[in-house]
């Protein structure tokens, strides 16, 4: 069946509000009227590597989305309650702290988890240095590879077989 996506992504963003770019701000901006079957949203790693704080998951239905953590139930309860969708998260391979969050976030609001963390094949082949030809060339670098992004084949053959099995 066809699937039509709509992408937000701002390169260099993050889950954290702490800018008028932050997923939690962009996410906003989508047309509340808008007939969703699913809303997916990458782990953002820009969070980890810019140093925003971790955080912990609120027991009540406050939640500080200047921390990792309280952004991402800021996403969650906001597309509950303004799409009532499924809502995907998907992992990187690295931050394991953001990734172990994720799944009691799993555990409390019954999203889905695209594991690619977990992931054995390819934690493996980014053990190895295999990982490097699916990965875009780090910008700014003739031949260094990216540790985070897939180039188109690293999408087609890695990513999205695990996309599709989840």
């Amino acid at each position: 069946s066809a699937v039509t996506s709509y992408k937000y992504a701002i390169s260099g963003t993050m889950l954290t509000n702490t800018s008028d770019s932050s997923y939690v701000e962009r996410m906003k901006e989508i047309d509340p009227d808008m007939d969703i079957d699913a809303f997916v949203v990458q782990l953002s790693t820009n969070d980890a590597t810019n140093g925003m704080p971790l955080g912990e998951i609120s027991d009540n239905d406050e939640y500080d989305d200047t921390t990792i953590v309280g952004a991402m139930e800021t996403i969650i309860s906001y597309v509950k309650d303004t799409w009532n969708c499924p809502i995907v998260f998907y992992t990187g391979t690295y931050y394991e702290a953001m990734v172990d969050k994720l799944f009691e976030l799993k555990d409390k609001w019954g999203i889905s988890v695209v594991d690619l963390w977990n992931n054995e094949e390819l934690k493996s082949m980014c053990l190895s240095g295999e990982i490097k030809s699916y990965m875009k060339i780090k910008y700014g670098t003739e031949n260094e590879s990216d540790p985070i992004h897939p180039n188109a084949n690293g999408y087609k053959e890695l990513w999205t077989p695990v996309f599709e099995k989840t």
